[in-house]
């Protein structure tokens, strides 16, 4: 019987090595904490929608497409209302003078839809309107009660 001596033993074990102590500054290395305010996220409120309509020349919508194929040749896709919001962003920013001037350079239109051009007007009212043959003769009218048609049940088939 072959026996292990205390020295072998001893060996196989590993050394636990010991942790350095942690070391505690003192109050001349400290650095002073600053408290930093407290920041309340509040969710914020989606700002509310409006829905417009507006009349605009064609050079200028078309001076919109060009702008949008501008700034995507530039990387930044671009929707005519982002377009006509950064417009807005700009004139908000202008000094009184400037934004006067922008304004006067701008014409003035009549508001609302436009009208039917005049000689589609004059070609729609010089046409007859066409009478259909079977146009119903005047009389008494009488009122015809109506029902819901009657709904349908379907019978429940038996699995046999």
């Amino acid at each position: 019987m072959v026996t292990k001596s205390k020295p072998a033993v001893a060996a196989k074990r590993k050394a636990v090595v010991a942790k350095p102590a942690r070391s505690v500054p003192t109050p001349s290395k400290r650095a002073k904490v600053v408290a930093a305010p407290i920041r309340v996220e509040t969710p914020k409120k989606r700002e509310k929608l409006v829905r417009d309509g507006f009349t605009i020349p064609k050079g200028e919508y078309a001076a919109l497409a060009d702008l949008k194929q501008r700034a995507a040749k530039l990387g930044q896709a671009a929707k005519k209302s982002e377009l006509l919001r950064a417009g807005i962003k700009l004139l908000t920013e202008l000094a009184d003078t400037r934004f006067v001037s922008a304004l006067l350079a701008v014409p003035t239109i009549k508001t609302g839809r436009p009208r039917v051009s005049e000689p589609l007007a004059a070609t729609a009212a010089a046409a007859p309107k066409p009478v259909s043959k079977t146009t119903p003769k005047p009389g008494p009218t009488k009122k015809v009660a109506t029902r819901k048609p009657a709904t349908r049940k379907v019978a429940a088939r038996k699995k046999a």
